[in-house]
Formats: structure tokens, sequence, C-alpha cells
């Protein structure tokens, strides 16, 4: 009762309303030690469960037209997913909908149907690898120390990073000489196939575009990135029969993902709005082609409550 008349103080309605939007990109079954950024389905369900009792949840279209015109009712909150993980479809729909909370799921449709994420190859790779250290002097890279969860787990902050930003064709070899490296014959199937975007669809959820092969905009052509953009959302749409009207910046930091160019693009293609991972609520007079989002780290109920209500006093300020 508390946090939701706290949330309804700092979230009011009408003019002065501010909207949160949370970000998440895997369920998972149970809790992963390589991945302890991803929720797991326990704590994802006790997460929900604190949002739908403090905030009003809404399906994001609704929540930017409703920003807009000023009719955005108090607590106003939504869920959004990005990339395409199956689990999204497999794990966090059943809980959304035995909550009825609608979400918007944002998709690069390039890795529909069996293909993987770069960092996914370098996550599964490292998992599988055997020994106490894994050695990339070769690479230039240097040895990385994988004899425990712990260590794996830093082994692979370090060389997500590293592979982050280097142009995708380098990227690519990197991530394809790391997977022969480690002896990853075979990666699981963690993205969705064709099928479970229109399951999300028929379930009531939102499909997003998230450009076809998840780029960082800035380090492509203008019309390149122009491509992903609208390529992606078409995929999408002769999936499921329908208008996808939301766009997320792959990635998402403004300014070093995308630019004033690539936020012009995706206005002028037709979307309705746009996210980036900026942190922040919205309000009124926010672009609505730049909306914040932010993920909630804490796994217990009342931390996660403290801040679902820190973000609200977040001064929206990253924009490009």
């Amino acid at each position: 009762m508390l946090a939701r008349l706290a949330a309804a103080t700092l979230s009011p309605s009408g003019a002065r309303a501010r909207l949160s939007i949370l970000i998440y990109h895997r369920v998972r079954p149970e809790h992963d030690p390589l991945r302890p950024d991803e929720v797991d389905a326990a704590t994802f369900t006790r997460q929900m469960q604190v949002l739908a009792r403090s905030f009003r949840v809404l399906p994001l279209e609704e929540a930017v037209r409703r920003l807009r015109d000023g009719s955005l009712p108090a607590r106003a909150a939504c869920v959004s997913f990005d990339d395409g993980y199956l689990d999204n479809a497999e794990i966090a729909l059943p809980i959304l909908t035995a909550l009825s909370l609608p979400a918007t799921f944002f998709i690069a449709s390039g890795f529909l149907n069996g293909s993987s994420m770069w960092n996914d190859v370098i996550i599964e790779s490292v998992r599988q690898a055997v020994g106490p250290q894994l050695d990339l002097t070769d690479l230039g890279l240097g040895e990385y120390a994988i004899s425990t969860d712990a260590a794996r787990h830093e082994s692979l902050r370090a060389l997500i990073i590293h592979a982050k930003y280097l142009p995708a064709s380098a990227r690519q070899d990197f991530t394809q000489q790391l997977r022969a490296r480690c002896g990853a014959e075979h990666l699981p199937a963690l993205m969705m196939s064709e099928q479970s975007v229109r399951y999300l669809h028929a379930a009531g959820m939102s499909i997003g575009a998230h450009t076809r092969s998840h780029p960082i905009l800035t380090q492509l052509p203008a019309e390149a990135a122009q491509r992903e953009i609208e390529q992606g959302r078409a995929d999408l749409e002769a999936i499921i029969g329908s208008e996808v009207k939301l766009f997320a910046y792959p990635n998402g930091k403004p300014g070093v993902d995308y630019g004033h160019e690539h936020v012009r693009m995706v206005e002028q293609a037709g979307f309705l709005a746009a996210v980036s991972t900026a942190w922040g609520a919205a309000t009124r007079h926010s672009d609505r082609f730049q909306l914040p989002r932010f993920t909630p780290w804490d796994r217990q109920p009342a931390r996660f409550s403290v801040r679902l209500l820190g973000n609200l006093l977040r001064r929206e300020a990253e924009r490009v």
C-alpha cells in the first residue's frame, strides 16, 4: 500500500504523469551463474506481482498515446523485452498472462528460427570450454580464468566488452574463432521461431521492431542503417500480419549506439514511438522517439519496489 501511494505521488495522472518502462531480455527457468543479471522465473514472478500491485501496467502503444494527450493514469508503467529470446514466449508469457499484464516484445528479426546473437555465441562457447584457463594470447587477448563459475563470468564480461563495438565482420570472425577454441560444436537454440512470434501476438502482446541484425546503428552507413530499421519491421509485419508501430534502438545508448539521424529515420518510417536504454521515466515533454527505459536489477521485492520509485525521481537527461 505504501509503495502504491508513493508511486501515485511521484507519478500522478494527467499532464504531470510519468511513465516507467521496464526492460528485460531473458527470463531463465532458474538462476544461471554465467548470466546473473538475467532474472529467473521465480524472481520475475515476484517482480511482476509487485508491479501489478503498485502500478497501472498498460500496453506501451496505449501508454504513449495517453502520455502525449495528457490522459495517462497515475502510476503508469509498461513492460518490455528486447531481442527475441525463446524463453520470453515459453516462460515470461505464462507469468504475464496469469497476472493479466501486457508487454511489448522488441524482436531482431534476423535471429529467428535458429540463429544466435553474437554475445550468446561467446557465452555458450565459454560455458562449454574445459580446463582452468582459456588461452587467447594468439588472438591478442591473453589468458582467461574459467576454473569456477565466478571466474567464467568475469572472463565473459571482458570478452563481451572487447567484442561489442568491433566492426560486424571482425566481431563475427572473433566469435567463430572463440567458439572453435572452446570446442563448442553445438549451441543451444535460444531465439524464437516465427511461430513463437505469432503466439505472442495472438496472446495479446505487442510486437515491436528491433532492426534485423541488431547492429550498432552509428557504425553503419546511413543507407544500411535505414534498411535495418525498415526491413526488421517488414519481416515482423509479414509474420504477424499486422502493423508494427514501436521500435527499440539496439543497445540503445543515446549518442553512442544511435544518433540524431537514426531518430529521424525511425520517425520518417512512420513508427508511433521508439525506446532507448537511457534510464528515467518519460513525461509529456519527452521525445517519443527516445523514450527512456530502465532495468530493475534488485531481486528482493522490497528493493525492487524502491528501485521502481527511485526511477520516478531520476531526471531524464540522456538524448541525442
